[in-house]
């Protein structure tokens, strides 16, 4: 009897080899690999009959039909509402409303009335039921099916043709056929690959929960975020009330904008007014505090930075950034101390965006050194100015895009003054005073009450 083929696969990025190795070659990580059994042979493969190909000039273009939700947040990240047939995969952390987010999606889908398949691979439909009644689901459309077997789902679904299929999780779903355990880098590669035809030949929305490792990427392999149409990562601290949506891949719309949700007892709110929100606890007259404005997407949030400046008690003196980049925050601090003349060489510094949420465009450097150098001199920032700029290496301050509308929303939202990079000074709308400055220097001694 011939003896089965093995081989090892890692869990991490998908490398395939034919002996455990400690370590994989590709992504460096340790004790990732496992052993998988090869596949039992089908027989002789033969080729398949060639296709026709067809002339670009000839392919007719249809405009996809988009199906609202009702959750408008949702929505904004989809680019309008779900496509038929396509497949969103939808991670983050444990705990952060996944679950909660899909079940008021399915919800919203079958009050509309279309049925919705919402398949629970983790728990029971009991389980299911009471998250169900604390919110407020409860729609005869939205059917509940507690199942792993990936066979099964897929039968159950092309015998009830939902509009939408819930799937959670993929690494709860296995394939009989298939030697290795469910969460492997074979099962979640082949399951999902199996949902995808799926959902294409039925024309069935598919939603796909996939958890995360500690690094926040998606667990399995990276195959998997290729195979779907759409991925979108669910963020927040599980103690803070707002949670981020954020599309990372979208064929059917863009990858910039992001929603914006609140986890209340009744479940997930939407936020439509997400500045107004961040800034609703910002104390007032308060040393290191200082209001900038990014941009996620097309829309413009004020955010508050909070810095805190501290004389070390160590030899060598503690960084630390919280909703910002480490080394941005770095950097700027050596600009501080160099070009500013701020001696921060024995000071600790800590540096945060409230309300937990993360900016990464560097338009919120000069809130940055603001917040902090108004923390070092123990002297407030001017509660209605809100300040707007990217700070280089020789102090200057650099224009930013799309300063209009951040200007509007500072407006929009009573803030009296702005101060902005020099070159942008011609875009003030009425009712804002807007104070250009060149170089870090001058915006640390206008701001400063």
């Amino acid at each position: 009897m011939e003896r089965q083929r093995t081989s090892y696969v890692c869990q991490n990025c998908g490398h395939t080899s034919p002996k455990w190795l400690g370590r994989c070659p590709d992504c460096g990580e340790w004790n990732t690999l496992v052993e998988e059994a090869a596949a039992p042979p089908s027989g002789r493969s033969r080729r398949p009959a060639a296709a026709e190909p067809v002339s670009v000039a000839e392919v007719t273009l249809a405009t996809e039909s988009r199906a609202p939700t009702g959750l408008g947040e949702f929505d904004r990240v989809l680019g309008g509402g779900i496509v038929a047939g396509s497949v969103v995969l939808v991670g983050g952390d444990p705990g952060v409303g996944k679950s909660t987010l899909l079940a008021q999606v399915g919800d919203r889908v079958a009050r509309s009335g279309q049925r919705v398949l919402y398949v629970s691979a983790e728990e029971s439909v009991r389980q299911v039921k009471l998250r169900a009644e604390r919110l407020g689901v409860a729609s005869p459309q939205l059917l509940l099916l507690a199942e792993n077997d990936l066979d099964v789902i897929l039968e159950t679904a092309t015998q009830q043709r939902p509009a939408a299929l819930i799937v959670d999780s993929i690494q709860t779903v296995y394939r009989p056929d298939i030697a290795s355990a469910p969460g492997s880098v074979a099962q979640v590669r082949e399951c999902t690959a199996a949902l995808v035809r799926l959902a294409k030949d039925e024309r069935i929305a598919t939603f796909i929960i996939g958890h995360v490792t500690k690094e926040g990427a998606i667990a399995g392999p990276r195959v998997l975020e290729h195979l779907v149409d759409t991925v979108l990562y669910f963020e927040g601290d599980r103690h803070h009330a707002y949670r981020i949506l954020r599309a990372t891949k979208n064929r059917f719309g863009s990858t910039n904008e992001i929603g914006v949700f609140e986890m209340a007892g009744v479940g997930l709110v939407e936020v439509p007014n997400p500045s107004a929100a961040f800034l609703s606890e910002r104390p007032e007259a308060a040393p290191g505090s200082a209001v900038v404005c990014a941009i996620e997407g097309t829309r413009p949030l004020l955010v508050e930075i909070q810095g805190l400046v501290s004389p070390t008690h160590f030899g060598m003196p503690r960084r630390t950034a919280a909703g910002v980049d480490y080394n941005r925050v770095v950097l700027l601090l050596a600009v501080l101390e160099r070009r500013a003349g701020l001696h921060l060489g024995t000071q600790d510094v800590y540096v945060s965006v409230a309300g937990g949420v993360s900016i990464e465009e560097p338009a919120a450097d000069l809130g940055i050194a603001v917040a902090v150098a108004s923390s070092l001199r123990d002297r407030p920032v001017d509660p209605r100015a809100v300040v707007i700029g990217e700070v280089g290496l020789a102090g200057e301050v650099r224009m930013v895009p799309q300063l209009g509308r951040r200007l509007a929303e500072a407006t929009r939202l009573g803030f009296a003054r702005a101060v902005i990079p020099a070159s942008g000074a011609g875009e003030a709308p009425a009712g804002l005073e807007v104070i250009p400055v060149s170089d870090l220097s001058s915006a640390l001694r206008i701001v400063s009450s």
